[in-house]
């Protein structure tokens, strides 16, 4: 019987509600693939910063943080089949995030890497993240938002005391990122393109889905999985005109909570069909 180990998030990344779901949607991948005759260990982010690690021949990854993921690098650098692969969790780590995308032809908000201890940038720098009352996001440089105040939106004159609350707090890196006007819409996606999904983030899962062309939204989106490296993963894109996406954010293995089952099915089909290639090349 093949052997599975799922490796569940660290609480410290999964914030609020996302505890929950996070470990919902690897329960229900899990109990997929044990369906498909997968023999199933759980484990956590915890074991593996600790160097515990069952051996296996698939393993299925929510790590997010650093130590955990250079853990589970020699994995990957022996070719085991690791979903989501440690090097491109550490890609979503907005630092790596920015110059990955920052620098490419996808569209992507203008953004600053700084550290939360040093003066501001000059004006002339900062004025390429707007102008005036212009609202500008301050986000934490490392992994995603572990809680609210890691992402805020303030005006450039409020600036220097945003950035000194993320010192405060012991975050050495911050991302000062210019504002994309337009709707914003989150999205859902398995490599391959079997599953897709996508929502207005005003409105919800359930409302009115905003007037964007979804052609182009699954481009950007599916061209980010790409260079990051990533399977399985979800974010968020504003659109300034319908056709004309902007990739606002990416990361690994999200909830998938308005669409779990189906992306529960999809995830572990996916994977039964990579390791049976894997095996019948």
């Amino acid at each position: 019987m093949p052997q599975l180990v799922a490796i569940y998030r660290s609480p410290a990344y999964s914030p609020l509600q996302h505890r929950v779901n996070d470990t919902a949607i690897l329960d229900a991948t899990v109990a997929r693939l044990a369906g498909r005759g997968w023999s199933t260990t759980r484990t956590t982010e915890l074991d593996v910063e600790q160097g515990r690690l069952p051996v296996a021949q698939l393993y299925l990854n929510m790590c997010q943080g650093s130590l955990a993921a250079e853990q589970l690098m020699p994995l990957e650098s022996d070719g085991a089949v690791v979903v989501n692969r440690p090097s491109s969790a550490l890609n979503c780590h907005r630092h790596r995030l920015v110059k990955s995308l920052g620098a490419g032809t996808l569209a992507f908000p203008r953004t600053i890497i700084h550290s939360s201890a040093a003066p501001l940038p000059p004006p002339q720098q900062l004025g390429m993240l707007g102008t005036g009352e212009a609202k500008v996001w301050v986000k934490r440089g490392d992994v995603h938002a572990e809680r609210p105040e890691d992402v805020v939106a303030v005006p450039l004159k409020r600036l220097g005391s945003a950035v000194a609350a993320f010192a405060a707090r012991a975050i050495p890196w911050v991302a000062l990122q210019e504002h994309i006007p337009g709707p914003i819409v989150k999205f859902y996606g398995v490599a391959d393109g079997r599953f897709f999904r996508w929502y207005g983030a005003e409105a919800g899962f359930a409302g009115d889905r905003p007037p964007i062309n979804e052609t182009t939204l699954q481009a950007v989106a599916f061209d980010a999985a790409e260079r990051l490296g990533l399977e399985v993963f979800g974010g968020d894109v504003a659109f300034p005109a319908p056709d004309r996406p902007v990739l606002i954010d990416i990361n690994d293995w999200p909830s998938f909570a308005p669409f779990r089952d189906a992306a529960a099915g999809a995830i572990a089909e996916y994977i039964q069909d990579r390791m049976e290639r894997r095996t019948h090349p």
